[in-house]
């Protein structure tokens, strides 16, 4: 029996006039001894969205999604997927979900269509389906000129949407994908995104994502902005960059200490120093600056003006950028599960 979704902390008033959640979490959590990976996370996922979880490595993502796909255990908190709950009925979770994880886990040594065909066997799908089955997603994935090739042979981008069409081959309801394309590049990360809408389009499946590429998270429906095991926002990427208030300025000065105390003095504006610049946020750039750039105590030597970008928002949410957060949370887990012998 699915939980009622809990007032959310952020702005969400479509979740309730929706369809029961296809994802649920309440109060979450996750310790590996006193590190706490995972920190009363509580968030739904409508049916048919694209949500994504936005943060650097060691934030918590991956740890989320482990949990949903009852991979491990929570330490306190619940969670529930597709109405089932993922610590009483894990076989049930596993059977509603497709996971496409970061690293790569199809069998090069053999075709992609016997990598499906494996993939068929274990989720029991009737064999009388599978020919049929198979054939469809090779072809929805723009593969099936090579359903008899050897994976080795196949660029990261063609093991990518072999892994899609494997995950979707037993029509899961909610797709999961943990930084799915990390490693690609650009190109080919936008094809695999352009496959991703058009399955949504096409058979209505919920995707749930993780990742730290601020441009691929711009193709959520929502976001859910992590750090530190937290979720410290949840929102539209539209309605998250509106919350910044303004455009970004960034400013290179003959003295930047100084422009800093000016803008704070004079204009009430307070900018922080960012790879040798100057950054604030102000409305209506387009007048502020040049009525700044009058001021005579000042000696600037190149400005930049652009509306707010998602690695704007999380800079003013956490204080840091998404690649500037030191040690790498990952690394401290993974030696406390070395020293438990590699066990969660």
């Amino acid at each position: 029996m699915a939980m009622t979704a809990p007032a959310p902390a952020f702005p969400d008033t479509s979740f309730a006039q929706t369809a029961p959640p296809a994802i649920e979490v309440r109060d979450l959590v996750r310790q590996f001894g006193d590190f706490t990976a995972v920190d009363h996370l509580s968030f739904a996922v409508r049916p048919g969205e694209v949500f994504g979880f936005l943060g650097p490595n060691g934030a918590g993502k991956s740890t989320t999604i482990k949990m949903l796909c009852t991979l491990l255990q929570p330490t306190g908190g619940g969670a529930f997927v597709n109405g089932f709950d993922v610590t009483r009925d894990p076989a049930r979770v596993r059977e509603s979900i497709g996971i496409i994880f970061q690293d790569y886990s199809l069998d090069d040594r053999i075709t992609a269509e016997e990598n499906l065909r494996f993939h068929s066997m274990i989720y029991h799908i009737p064999r009388e389906e599978r020919a049929a089955r198979i054939a469809h997603m090779l072809e929805m994935v723009n593969l099936a000129d090579r359903a008899r090739d050897k994976v080795r042979t196949f660029s990261g981008g063609m093991k990518r949407r072999l892994e899609i069409a494997r995950g979707l081959l037993h029509h899961p309801a909610v797709l999961f994908l943990d930084e799915p394309t990390v490693g690609l590049d650009p190109q080919t990360r936008q094809t695999i995104w352009t496959h991703i809408h058009e399955l949504r389009r096409r058979v209505g499946i919920t995707v749930f994502m993780t990742t730290h590429y601020m441009d691929e998270a711009e193709n959520c429906d929502r976001i859910g902005i992590m750090d530190h095991a937290r979720l410290i926002a949840l929102d539209t990427p539209a309605a998250l960059k509106a919350g910044m208030g303004g455009d970004v300025v960034r400013l290179r000065t003959a003295d930047n200490s100084a422009t800093a105390d000016v803008l704070a003095r004079e204009f009430g504006v307070i900018a922080r120093e960012e790879q040798g610049m100057l950054r604030f946020e102000v409305e209506h750039a387009d007048t502020f600056v040049p009525r700044f750039l009058r001021h005579g105590q000042i000696d600037v030597r190149a400005v930049e003006i652009a509306p707010p970008t998602l690695n704007d928002v999380f800079l003013r949410l956490t204080g840091h950028a998404i690649r500037d957060e030191g040690a790498d949370g990952n690394e401290r887990l993974r030696a406390i599960m070395r020293r438990r012998g590699g066990r969660a």
